[in-house]
């Protein structure tokens, strides 16, 4: 059994790969143990370009967080966001618009304790452990409330999640239900992983996940563009990840269908 170390709270298994920090691990982060690194690994050698894929969804979470401040964004609405590294969504808003207010929401108890232990005594960022299944609880909870106001624009982040969540699970709907009381100048921004590439590799990495408390359901880039539900999508629309307004035509390569993820941001009007 592993031994548990002192980030992390009692009831959480740590015997089983967890797909946040297998992200953490990814992203060379510290907040991870042996069997989401062993993980990590298999999945690396199947798939060595895994860390590049994740830290090109990283930086793209960049790009769009400071797309949507100049866009008049000052609230953030992150679901899903993980465990905190460098890098944060508080971090990239709050230096482009020191009053950006950032409500983080994840369901893993891991991420929330940290998140919280990171964001402690800032009072413009908040944590909630919440499940996208349960959307109007997310929009509803009593710190949502408090820092989000909903007469105002708001970014709703929904960043490496979606593929986390069974079409059963009715995901088109879920992101309907969040987007439904935003106000005009609004955005939803939105990255999953994708099978329209490399469908061998896919399917093993898919394969392996399945082994998690969180296995992945991968989309072609038209069930990634559903998502949107009918909202309008900025340019360049639904892409592969580098390609999403790079910083420099030099950060996308010749072959950026290699990163598999694609990665949108819509404008609700």
């Amino acid at each position: 059994m592993t031994q548990r170390p002192e980030w992390a709270p009692s009831g959480v298994d740590l015997d089983r790969p967890n797909a946040g920090r297998v992200y953490d691990y990814y992203l060379g982060g510290s907040h991870n143990v042996a069997a989401d690194r062993e993980m990590a690994r298999e999945a690396i050698e199947l798939w060595p370009e895994l860390p590049l894929i994740m830290n090109a969804n990283r930086a793209f979470l960049r790009r769009a967080v400071r797309y949507c401040v100049a866009q008049g964004m000052r609230q953030f609405l992150d679901i899903g966001s993980g465990i905190p590294t460098v890098g944060n969504v508080h971090e990239v808003a709050q230096a482009a618009a020191p009053e950006a207010r950032v409500v983080y929401v994840d369901i893993n108890p891991v991420a929330v304790m940290h998140s919280r232990a990171i964001l402690e005594g800032d009072p413009q960022t908040g944590v909630v452990q919440a499940d996208l299944r349960e959307p109007d609880a997310i929009l509803g909870h009593p710190e949502v409330r408090a820092l989000i106001d909903f007469d105002q624009p708001l970014a709703v982040l929904l960043v490496a999640l979606l593929h986390f969540v069974p079409d059963g699970d009715d995901p088109i709907g879920l992101v309907g239900r969040l987007t439904a009381p935003l106000r005009p100048g609004s955005h939803l921004v939105i990255s999953h992983a994708s099978r329209d590439s490399q469908s061998q590799r896919t399917a093993e990495h898919q394969a392996l996940y399945s082994r998690t408390s969180t296995p992945m359901t991968m989309r072609t880039r038209a069930q990634i563009e559903a998502l949107f539900g009918g909202l309008e999508l900025v340019e360049p629309g639904v892409v592969f990840l580098p390609q999403w307004r790079p910083e420099s035509s030099g950060d996308v390569e010749s072959h950026p269908e290699r990163f598999t993820g694609l990665a949108g941001v819509a404008a609700i009007r």
